[in-house]
C-alpha cells in the first residue's frame, strides 16, 4: 500500500479563508480540528449555515495536496501551506482519485473518512485574482475538474503532526467517485 505524508497543519480560530500552521494539531472524532472555526457536527461554512444550519457537518476537515500547489507555480500562482484554508497539507497521495468513504490513517491513530471534493469559491480570488479559475479544470467529456482538496469528517480522533505518515484504507467496492460536497 502506497503512503504519503503530512508536510503542514493548519487552524484557524475564525472564519478566515486562510490558516494559520502549526507543528500539530488534534482532531476530535465526529466534530473536527480543536479550535477551527469550521469544527462541528453541523455545518459551519456561513454559505451552508444560511441553506440549512441543522445540515450534517460533512466538511469537518479539509485536506490538499501539496502537488497542486507546484502545478499552481507553473500558473504564477505561489501558494503556501494554509493559505487556501486547508487543515492538512500532504504529498504523495492522490486525494483526488480516491473514492468516497476512503479512509486516511494519519500517524499512529487519526483516521478521517474522505466524503467529497472541496468545491472552490471566489474568496480564492482574494489572494490572486485567477487563482479560483486555476483549481478548475474540464476532463475530455468538458465535465469540470475541481482541484481544491478533498473534505472529510474524523472517525478516529487523535493529535497528527507534520511528517506523520498517511495510510490509504479503501472502501469495499463498488468503489464511488467523489463529488464535491
Amino acid at each position: 500500500m502506497k503512503k504519503g505524508k503530512i508536510i503542514g497543519v493548519s487552524k484557524s480560530q475564525s472564519h478566515t479563508f486562510n490558516k494559520f500552521s502549526y507543528e500539530h494539531i488534534t482532531l476530535i472524532k465526529g466534530l473536527g480540528v480543536k479550535g477551527d472555526a469550521h469544527m462541528g457536527k453541523t455545518v459551519k461554512h456561513r454559505s451552508r449555515v444560511l441553506k440549512d444550519p441543522t445540515q450534517p457537518n460533512l466538511r469537518q476537515v479539509h485536506l490538499i495536496h501539496s502537488e497542486l500547489f507546484e502545478e499552481l507555480k507553473k500558473k504564477g500562482f505561489y501558494i503556501k501551506k494554509g493559505e487556501v484554508g486547508e487543515n492538512i497539507t500532504t504529498i504523495g497521495v492522490d486525494l483526488l482519485s480516491l473514492p468516497k468513504s476512503t479512509i486516511l490513517k494519519l500517524g499512529e491513530k487519526v483516521k478521517i473518512r474522505i466524503t467529497g471534493l472541496r468545491n472552490p469559491c471566489n474568496q480564492l480570488n482574494s489572494i490572486k485574482e485567477g487563482l479560483m479559475k486555476a483549481v478548475l479544470d474540464t476532463d475530455e467529456n468538458g465535465d469540470l475538474i475541481r482541484k481544491a482538496g478533498v473534505m472529510g469528517v474524523v472517525v478516529e480522533g487523535g493529535e497528527v503532526s507534520v511528517g506523520d505518515q498517511i495510510e490509504i484504507l479503501l472502501p469495499e467496492e463498488p468503489h464511488l467517485k467523489l463529488e464535491r460536497v
